[in-house]
């Protein structure tokens, strides 16, 4: 009897591990994929699909720090990964799975690795700038003609915020991405690790706090799109798809994404395998699946961003690959600034910024 339990127990264990192999579980951001994408890929591969969503990456970097967080694939951004990469959260590479890995484009890898050396533990899925959304109507009849719509003056000038509340403004619920750029909006380093320098963002922000309807970073895309608010400090293409849902909808809202003139944050979302990912095997195929040119083009064509594949160029739709708020052209390339993580001990000199600027108090 004790060997037919212990057979039955061998029975079960290879069942279980035979039902691992056949999932991966992803992590990304919300509307951030083409869903048929999702299918094609279990089609093709036989591979269950578990895709969950977040919206912040201290969110994902609270799953990563704490370990065992149960996914195959995650997507944190470049300075979050570095910090990450640093703690051992992640595992390497083994390009010997990724017979896509040719098809990345070499500008965008040359800005990855000073996150990721040698992007050894990442590959590139979307980048792209965060800037200013607005709705022209509700913006132009709230300031006047001459509204400074492609100018930090917009959101960090008390004076004109005044007058965009009764619209409605939603901020990032990023410090990471607005910290840096109050701090350019006054000419300091958007980059500074000094918590001197870091300190004189809580004027600009505290001065423009009470005019502020909202932190949040993805309800401001179906908000900006209904014409529920005027202006967000968003995402590039969260905006950029604002601006085509309200198109779609033909309820009279027109939304315009702006990188600031002043300059604006250039990021990179970095698609990784957790160190104590399930099914690693998975993982990969997954990676080299979003590598291949048509389906990282189907997913660019989606959310409107612009991605790290210069292969998928040739696939991409015009109205992706030809608007520069998508692909910037040279002169706005040149006006974007990186940032890099916090050491920790400013981390939390940001952190307690950050919760007294989101409290208002």
């Amino acid at each position: 009897m004790r060997n037919v339990m212990l057979g039955t127990v061998a029975s079960l264990a290879l069942l279980a591990t035979a039902a691992t192999a056949e999932e991966v579980r992803v992590y990304n951001w919300s509307d951030y994929i083409d869903e048929e994408l999702l299918t094609k890929f279990e089609e093709e591969t036989g591979i269950k699909l578990i895709y969950d969503v977040f919206d912040s990456n201290e969110v994902l970097e609270t799953k990563m720090l704490t370990g065992s967080s149960g996914y195959d694939v995650v997507v944190p951004s470049g300075t979050f990964l570095q910090r990450q990469i640093s703690a051992g959260a992640f595992q390497p590479l083994d390009m010997d799975k990724l017979s896509n890995k040719g098809n990345l484009w070499d500008v965008i890898e040359a800005r990855t690795a000073q996150y990721d050396p040698e992007n050894a533990h990442s590959i590139n899925y979307m980048w792209g700038t965060t800037g200013l959304g607005v709705n022209v109507g509700k913006v132009t009849e709230a300031l006047g003609a001459d509204a400074p719509m492609g100018s930090l003056e917009l959101v960090f000038n008390p004076a004109n915020m005044e007058k965009l509340a009764d619209c409605g403004v939603h901020f990032l619920d990023a410090p990471a991405e607005m910290i840096p750029a109050a701090l350019n909006y006054i000419g300091e380093d958007p980059d500074s690790h000094d918590p001197d320098v870091i300190a004189k963002a809580e004027a600009v922000l505290m001065a423009v706090r009470p005019y502020i309807t909202k932190f949040h970073s993805s309800e401001y895309i179906n908000a900006l799109a209904n014409g529920d608010i005027c202006v967000a400090f968003g995402w590039s293409g969260d905006i950029l798809q604002a601006r085509d849902r309200a198109a779609e909808a033909e309820n009279g809202v027109e939304v315009a994404y702006t990188a600031p003139t002043e300059g604006a944050l250039m990021w990179f979302d970095q698609m990784a395998i957790p160190a104590d990912a399930p099914n690693p095997d998975a993982a990969h195929k997954f990676l080299n699946f979003i590598l291949d040119a048509q389906n990282m083009a189907d997913a660019s064509n989606y959310v409107y961003y612009a991605n790290g594949n210069k292969a998928s160029q040739e696939f991409l739709v015009e109205d992706v690959i030809g608007d520069t708020a998508i692909y910037p052209d040279e002169a706005t390339l040149e006006n974007l600034y990186t940032t890099t993580p916090y050491p920790q001990k400013v981390q939390r000199v940001v952190t307690r910024l950050w919760t007294k600027i989101k409290s208002g108090t």
